[in-house]
């Protein structure tokens, strides 16, 4: 795998326990993010090195930087539709351009626009941002928020093919960790390595929440 893996003990000590954070691996020419679908359409972008086939270009698509986040919305690939799990290095600026055209999905007072603007903002918008609750290797609940993005329309068409350097299937490694987690075994699991991630533009890390 072109992942770099560090233990996860090893990680938890550095990793902030609270507020909003892209906890992600990446460089200054790509972040790594994750997805799960049925063999099928994982399949195929491996072996392609794009998503297509049965891979839907008119649904949104949803993509999570955070590797523990995406282990518990799939229970480690264990659910259904969701055995094959991918790691797609994504080019650094494709991930900014996401971010810079996203909406929350829910309105908050905060924001610095009616409930009107925002409604009619989510109506056009191809990108969409949400922030949840982050979660341990055992699915338990954190303060610390976790953000997955939406993509639809002319998003999800570039990050099928254009947006995306490599695709690697990693539903083995997955397996592999899992039975750590399963006997209760932390001090052998091992997961990518992953820091916080900052962009450079203030006005951006302003409205993500991120600092």
């Amino acid at each position: 795998m072109k992942i770099e893996l560090k233990k996860y003990n090893e990680q938890i000590v550095e990793w902030p326990d609270k507020g909003h954070h892209i906890m992600a691996q990446y460089d200054d020419k790509e972040i790594i993010v994750y997805q799960s679908y049925r063999k099928e359409i994982g399949e195929f972008a491996v072996k392609n090195q794009f998503f297509g086939g049965e891979f839907s270009l008119t649904r949104m698509t949803w993509i999570k930087p955070n590797f523990l986040w995406m282990m518990y919305r799939n229970g480690w690939g264990t659910k259904e539709g969701q055995e094959i799990v991918l790691a797609i290095h994504l080019k650094i600026e494709a991930f900014q351009k996401y971010l810079q055209n996203a909406v929350y999905s829910s309105y908050d007072t905060s924001f610095e626009l009616s409930y009107e603007e925002w409604k009619s903002e989510v109506k056009t918008s191809s990108v969409r941002l949400q922030w949840d609750p982050d979660h341990n290797p055992y699915g338990e609940k954190l303060e610390r928020r976790a953000v997955q993005i939406g993509l639809r329309d002319d998003f999800i068409k570039s990050f099928a093919k254009e947006d995306i350097l490599k695709i690697e299937d990693i539903s083995e490694f997955v397996k592999e960790q899992y039975e750590f987690v399963q006997n209760r075994q932390l001090e052998n699991l091992v997961v990518p390595f992953e820091k916080p991630f900052l962009f450079a533009d203030e006005v951006l890390n302003r409205k993500l929440k991120i600092s």
